[in-house]
């Protein structure tokens, strides 16, 4: 379950950011934020304050691995956001759950559910 737990949504076009948005009010979870840049992102993860992320793997054309990098040091678990062959993981991410788009409410549901059991 949910249980109002807090996401950060990283995502830098604007209408799969809505559309998460819905999913996570749907879902039952609170939105933390959306950051729309890899800048944004690594000081909204610095700052911590949320219970996981969604992390897209690629922000106008800059890849989200710092971002990921301050998660894993702030404990905050996250799933990847891959639109396809192009956003290869590095090796150190490969272990990393990871959610293809086009996204559906229940992949979303799923992926988040899987990450936050393990709290």
């Amino acid at each position: 379950m949910s249980d109002g737990k807090s996401i950060l949504i990283v995502e830098d076009e604007a209408m799969i950011g809505m559309m998460l948005e819905d999913y996570l009010e749907t879902l039952g979870y609170r939105l933390h934020a959306v950051a729309s840049s890899v800048e944004e992102a690594c000081a909204l993860a610095r700052q911590g304050g949320f219970d996981a992320a969604l992390l897209d793997c690629n922000l106008q054309g800059e890849k989200s691995w710092p971002v990921a990098d301050i998660l894993v040091e702030n404990a905050i678990p996250f799933v990847f956001a891959t639109g396809g062959m192009a956003d290869d993981l590095p090796t150190a991410y490969a272990d990393r759950p990871a959610l293809a788009k086009p996204f559906t409410i229940g992949a979303v549901e799923r992926a988040l559910g899987k990450l936050l059991e393990k709290e």
